[in-house]
């Protein structure tokens, strides 16, 4: 073999040997690459349930009920009102508790709306008592105060997936005889995946279904109550 010849199959051979390092180094960090981002993704699309079922519990709370769609919890949130309530006064105060008792104990024969009207009669009149008052606020002036950035038509779509829609819907089911509103919204990984390697996506969504697992985030359950649960926590 020529010098020359054993210099080009040497070059060759390296050249090889990177390939061939490259090929496993880029399948190794492949998985790596697709959970990292996908973790970043589903950070996002948790925020959107969670922030979902707020405003359905909150819904649920006006109309007793689950709201079906994302149209009505944004109509919720932007004309809709929620009890507050307010206690006038302090457990911990004896002289409050003392008083509070006093006018129960002369007023039995009162309405729960009238004893408490017999209270703020008394509290206006400088006495010292404990009662609640429920009152109703804006929703909008409720809800999401603490979040400057928050967007109630991003509430509409799954992140990441090109506008593709959240999925909800909302039921009430008889459980053990007891009529139970019931609500969810789903996020599939194959929205929020959307643009990733499709072959991990598909394994993904494989190990969802081997766990018997949704393939996707979800919070809440038609199918049985679970305390409004998201399927992250």
């Amino acid at each position: 073999m020529s010098k020359s010849l054993k210099i080009i199959l040497e070059i060759v051979l390296a050249a090889l040997i990177v390939l061939l390092a490259w090929l496993v180094i880029t399948s190794v960090q492949k998985p790596v690459k697709f959970n990292k981002e996908l973790a970043s993704r589903s950070a996002v699309a948790v925020q959107r349930l969670k922030d979902i079922r707020t405003l359905q519990v909150a819904y649920k709370g006006a109309y007793g009920r689950f709201s079906p769609t994302v149209d009505s919890l944004k109509m919720f949130y932007e004309n809709g009102k929620m009890d507050i309530i307010m206690q006038i006064g302090s457990n911990d105060d004896s002289i409050a508790v003392a008083n509070t008792e006093a006018i129960k104990k002369a007023n039995k024969k009162l309405t729960p709306a009238q004893m408490t009207e017999k209270l703020q009669e008394a509290y206006r009149q400088g006495q010292k008592v404990v009662f609640s008052v429920t009152t109703q606020i804006p929703v909008k002036d409720t809800l999401f105060n603490n979040r400057p950035d928050f967007n109630i038509d991003s509430l509409y779509y799954i992140p990441f997936s090109g506008k593709m829609k959240t999925e909800m819907e909302s039921t009430i089911k008889s459980v053990s005889g007891v009529q139970v509103p019931l609500f969810e919204a789903r996020m599939p990984y194959k929205a929020l995946c959307k643009g990733m390697d499709n072959q991990l996506r598909i394994n993904k969504d494989a190990e969802c279904r081997d766990q018997n697992r949704y393939e996707g985030l979800q919070v809440g359950s038609v199918s049985a109550p679970n305390n409004n649960a998201g399927n992250w926590e």
